[in-house]
This record gives C-alpha cells, sequence and structure tokens, in this order.
C-alpha cells in the first residue's frame, strides 16, 4: 500500500477536498493532505486548509507575476505526489501537466466522455442531462491532460435521473456521490487497484 501525498487546487468552497481530508484524518485513506492553492484569496477551501493546519497559498495572476512556477514551487515544497482539482476554475498550464505527468486528478459531474469538454462545468452539465432526459447521470473521476475532460478514466458513479429532478437537486446528489468516489479513487490508487 503506497502513502499518498496530495496537494489541492482549489478555486471555491472546497467540499469535494474536505471529504478526503476528512477520509485521511479518520484513517479510512492512507494519505496526508500537504498543501493547499487557491486561485481566490477569500476561498472557502483556503479557510478549510488553515482550519486543518494544511499550508495554503493563494497563487494567482494578482499574487505572482508567474503563478504557474509558483504552483510548481508550492508542489515541490510540500513533495506532492498526486495533485487533485478540487472545483478548480482555472486551466491547469501544460507546464504543470508535465510537471505531474499522469498524477493530475479532477472529478466531473457526469459520466464522460458524455456532457464534457469547453464550458460543459456546473449547473450547465446539469442542465444539458436534464435537457437530453437522460435516465442516468453521475460523476467520473478521470486524469488531467491538455483537452478539456479528455484524460483518461480512473473511476465513475452512476445515479438514477428521476422524472421531475430539477437541474439543482440533480447537483446536490451527484456532489454527495461526489464525494464518496474521489476519496474511493484515492484509496484504489494507494492500494494498487488503480495504476496511474
Amino acid at each position: 500500500m503506497a502513502h499518498l501525498r496530495l496537494g489541492f487546487l482549489a478555486s471555491h468552497n472546497g467540499s469535494n477536498m474536505q471529504a478526503i481530508i476528512d477520509a485521511c484524518n479518520n484513517g479510512i485513506l492512507d494519505a496526508t493532505p500537504c498543501v493547499v492553492i487557491s486561485n481566490n484569496s477569500s476561498s472557502g477551501a483556503l479557510i478549510r486548509a488553515r482550519n486543518e493546519g494544511i499550508p495554503a497559498y493563494h497563487i494567482s495572476s494578482k499574487t505572482h507575476y508567474d503563478e504557474e512556477t509558483a504552483i510548481i514551487d508550492a508542489l515541490l515544497e510540500n513533495s506532492v505526489d498526486i495533485l487533485i482539482l478540487a472545483g478548480y476554475m482555472k486551466i491547469v498550464r501544460k507546464r504543470t501537466i508535465r510537471f505531474m505527468k499522469g498524477k493530475i486528478l479532477n472529478i466531473h459531474p457526469a459520466l464522460l466522455p458524455n456532457y464534457g469538454g469547453k464550458g460543459m462545468y456546473g449547473m450547465k452539465v446539469h442542465e444539458a442531462v436534464i435537457a437530453a432526459k437522460e435516465k442516468v447521470s453521475g460523476a467520473t473521476v478521470h486524469l488531467v491532460d491538455t483537452r478539456y475532460d479528455h484524460g483518461k478514466i480512473l473511476n465513475q458513479k452512476i445515479i438514477k435521473v428521476h422524472p421531475g429532478d430539477t437541474p439543482e437537486q440533480l447537483e446536490a446528489k451527484i456532489l454527495q456521490i461526489e464525494h464518496i468516489l474521489y476519496t474511493e479513487t484515492l484509496i484504489k490508487i494507494s492500494n494498487g487497484e488503480i495504476l496511474l
């Protein structure tokens, strides 16, 4: 079983990140949350990190002339071996992708390859699923490459879409399974069931 050293990129509340941190604290996941980086100085993710005693950095174009170098430096300084996107609303740059090659994970609120790609994020995904009258939706954990929602799929969880579900209701249901799926995927990486 491999002990994982986790870094997080987050822009907003960081609820997925918190679910992973809780799994680490409870001994469910053999990992250490090492650093949280946010492009938003007032993000809930930074507050959560500071409350947990995890090094937390606000890195954006406002704080750093070369924000990509600053992000890579923070990952190096904290010996991160897996980088987790937890609601990060910026494109991960090519140099960061090369630096963490095959070790950047993202979660998408649909069953990729459906309802992915440029412009498909947040509520827009759920609105599209409802408009198409899909009977199922879910969440996907995938590796990050240079194309939106394109990297290798690592794990998925399916839920039923009920007649009458609103996009808001679907979002709430999927967020609950995201918390489970992200942690479950990291456990499988740690115990060798999923190879990166």
